[in-house]
This record gives structure tokens, C-alpha cells and sequence, in this order.
């Protein structure tokens, strides 16, 4: 499996991992603010559709030893937040929200995030593709995601994380490659 995202639309990259399991353990890890906290964001979360969702990022706490933020992030490297609507919740399976950083603001047009789970023996495939995205923010959020569901591997598997900035750092110059961004 290629860990790498894969552009699937102008705006839509998909990932695809194969986690530790058992499902319902990395249902929580995707909707559970504590456990979302260590791969990811916290915040709360509604668990059903139309309810509200809200990420606090604090990426530089995510693992010991990392590097500062690169410039361009400086402002975001240990703060950030994103707002949602959950568009569709079925546990454990599916779990979708639209993704903007404007509290209040939610509109049908944001980008959306979508989590599928498949249980595989001991093993939990996760798709995710991330939806209407701005051309903008391709290599921002390829690189991001990419790190972040490594992080959530290294959790799930029980080993010490990633580096966050360090990491992304690395993944964003691969994904200015592979998919022809700047």
C-alpha cells in the first residue's frame, strides 16, 4: 500500500492505512477528544449528523523532539482550529464533517472530511478523502494528513510518534513533487 495520498478530483485526495485494530478502538480514537488529541486535534465532537465539531490543534506537543514550525507556519505551530457540521456519523464505520477554520461560518461549500473503517481480521483499513478543497491548500493538507495518520499509526501500534513539523516538513516537499504543487 502507498502511503502517499492520491489526488482523485482537482479537489479530492484520498488516503488509505491499515491500522492496528479492533474497529470500535479506532472509531474512538477518531471521534474521542482525549484520544483524537494525540494523533490529530481535540475539541468536542456531536455524535450525530448536523451536530457540530471543533479541532484544536497543539501539533508541536504531538511528539517529544520535534522541530519548529517552517516558516510559513510559524503562526500555526502550536495553535490552529477548524469547525465543522458532521455530515454523516455511522459507528463505527463512518464519519464525515465539513472542515473551515471560521467559527459560525459553516457552509454547504467548506471542505469535507470523510473517515471510512472496514474491519480486516485484527486489522482496520481507514479511508479518507478529503473533499472540495482549495487549490491552495492541496500541499498543506496532503502533507498534513499524511503526517497525522502516521501519528495515529504510531499510536495505535503503541511506539513513541513521529515528529509532527519535522515529518511534514520532509512530506510536503514529496507532495510538491508527486503532485506538481508549490
Amino acid at each position: 500500500m502507498n502511503d502517499h495520498g492520491t489526488l482523485i478530483a482537482d479537489d479530492t485526495i484520498r488516503f488509505e492505512r491499515l491500522l492496528p485494530g479492533p474497529i470500535e478502538r479506532v472509531w474512538a480514537f477518531l471521534t474521542e477528544s482525549d484520544k483524537r488529541a494525540q494523533w490529530l486535534a481535540a475539541g468536542p465532537m456531536a455524535s450525530d449528523a448536523g451536530g457540530d465539531v471543533a479541532l484544536h490543534f497543539r501539533n508541536a506537543e504531538l511528539a517529544e523532539g520535534d522541530d519548529p514550525a517552517p516558516e510559513k507556519y510559524r503562526d500555526y505551530e502550536n495553535t490552529g482550529s477548524m469547525f465543522g457540521r458532521i455530515t454523516r456519523c455511522e459507528p463505527p464505520h463512518r464519519l464525515s464533517y465539513t472542515w473551515t477554520d471560521l467559527p459560525g461560518e459553516i457552509e454547504e461549500e467548506d471542505s469535507e472530511v470523510s473517515f471510512e473503517l472496514t474491519a480486516e481480521g485484527d486489522k482496520v483499513r481507514l479511508v479518507l478523502i478529503h473533499r472540495r478543497l482549495q487549490a491552495h491548500e492541496l500541499l498543506s493538507v496532503a502533507g498534513g494528513w499524511h503526517t497525522h495518520l502516521g501519528i495515529l499509526e504510531d499510536r495505535l501500534a503503541g511506539r513513541a510518534p513521529r515528529p509532527f513539523w519535522r515529518t511534514h516538513t520532509q512530506l510536503e516537499a514529496e507532495y510538491a513533487e508527486k503532485l506538481g504543487l508549490d
